[in-house]
């Protein structure tokens, strides 16, 4: 049997703020809005996901929600993407193998140790990972 992770709530205080982060700075893709009762939720796609967010609904606490992790084969242009995007976003980090992170330089290997990571309009976190190749 096979289990995929479909959809992840993220808890906001304002769906539309969240949704124009979410399609206007990160590029997701509107699967769709909408309105059930006084109940507004959207769910987006990040491109060449098989896993959305959905917005508007839960019972989570807007930005509770840390540790969501998107993963892309080049961290740097992931970070220069987001900057052009008007994201705040941290500068790209090294994760050591001795544990803890550290600004990453030129000569790191990224792949499975590059991040960065940054927060929606409501401070839920996001991390970026640079997966180029797996074991």
């Amino acid at each position: 049997m096979r289990w995929t992770l479909e959809v992840v709530v993220v808890p906001v205080s304002d769906v539309e703020r969240a949704k124009e982060f979410y399609r206007d700075r990160l590029d997701f893709t509107v699967d769709h809005d909408t309105q059930a009762g006084s109940v507004r939720f959207v769910q987006l796609t990040p491109p060449g996901s098989g896993c959305s967010i959905v917005i508007g609904m839960g019972s989570m606490e807007p930005g509770s929600l840390q540790g969501l992790q998107l993963v892309v084969n080049d961290v740097r242009a992931a970070h220069a993407e987001l900057v052009a995007r008007g994201v705040e976003v941290g500068e790209v980090q090294y994760a050591s193998r001795e544990g803890g992170f550290r600004p990453a330089t030129d000569d790191d290997d990224l792949n499975n140790s590059g991040f960065l990571f940054f927060s929606d309009p409501d401070g839920n976190g996001w991390a970026v990972q640079q997966i180029t190749a797996r074991p």
